[in-house]
């Protein structure tokens, strides 16, 4: 269900409303169709049951109120991490701590199993700590030679 019309904005508990049609409907979750695939495209507005209730295929086309509104809703949603260079993994055979470089600082975390890595596409994985926090790797064969010979252990 696609609309033009619509208000996206934060309500008196923090949680983000959808005014569509007249209606008001609280708390709703602004989710990507494609998060990794194509993340600026297709946006969805899902209810509290997770009914969709907006479908918007170009937010970035949106009007600058709208857009704004969209965009801070799937970054306070999303945290995912990505990893820029691996500097060091305690042990080839897991549980092991590694220590990454991502676009927001220096982190470690705790790898259970070596099912925690998940290739999306030939160049694209997916690294999940002990805790569920997702790590990105966006572009394997961009990686330093240092972090693809680390990374080859566990592939």
């Amino acid at each position: 269900m696609s609309h033009a019309a619509f208000e996206l904005s934060l309500n008196s508990q923090g949680h983000w409303q959808l005014r569509l049609d007249e209606v008001l409907h609280q708390p709703v979750v602004v989710v990507r169709a494609f998060p990794i695939g194509a993340p600026d495209e297709a946006v969805s507005v899902l209810d509290a049951d997770g009914h969709e209730l907006l479908w918007i295929p170009q937010p970035l086309t949106l009007p600058a109120p709208q857009k704004q509104a969209v965009l801070a809703a799937l970054q306070a949603r999303e945290f995912m991490p990505e990893i820029q260079r691996v500097e060091s993994v305690s042990s080839f055979s897991t549980p092991s701590t590694w220590t990454v470089q991502t676009h927001r600082g220096m982190t470690q975390f705790v790898l259970r199993g070596e099912e925690d890595i998940r290739r999306i596409s030939a160049k694209t994985l997916i690294v999940a700590d002990e805790h569920g926090v997702q790590f990105l790797i966006r572009d394997l064969p961009a990686l330093d030679r240092h972090s693809r010979k680390l990374l080859d252990r566990f592939l």
